[in-house]
């Protein structure tokens, strides 16, 4: 397990990529901002039990994560919030920098995914609600 986490990892950090997930044998990688690429793997079986590397993880990734199944998740900055839901999962966690929130992009507020799943208890309602702040983001 640790194998592929510091595989995932260093690929992160070598490659420039935002988003590394690999296990038996698959390997996924994204150079995409944001939280589609991983909301695409969602429902994706060879990820259960895999390991991810993200640039950013905030309790909405977390969520996804949770949902994808895998067994552990390092995160250069991961957010107080993701790291109880990680937590509260039995998902193995190391992240470089641990914040209290992830801000947006304009560096004005929080981040409007954490917005979308700041009330939420459970990780299978995330989905839903991360499409639907994605779609009002589209919108403007």
């Amino acid at each position: 397990m640790l194998d592929e986490l510091t595989y995932a990892k260093k690929m992160l950090q070598l490659g420039g990529y935002t988003l590394v997930v690999c296990g038996e044998g698959n390997v996924f990688v994204s150079e995409d901002r944001g939280i589609r690429p991983l909301l695409s793997l969602i429902g994706e079986e060879q990820w259960i039990g895999a390991c991810a590397a993200d640039k950013i993880v905030g309790k909405a990734a977390a969520m996804l994560y949770v949902l994808l199944g895998v067994k552990a998740v390092y995160a250069e900055v991961l957010s107080e919030s993701a790291r109880a839901v990680l937590q509260a999962n039995g998902i193995v966690y190391d992240c470089h920098t641990l914040t209290e929130q992830i801000i947006n992009r304009e560096g004005s507020g929080i981040c409007p995914m954490e917005r979308a799943v700041a009330a939420l208890e459970h990780p299978a309602d995330a989905p839903a609600a991360i499409h639907s702040a994605l779609e009002a983001l589209k919108k403007g």
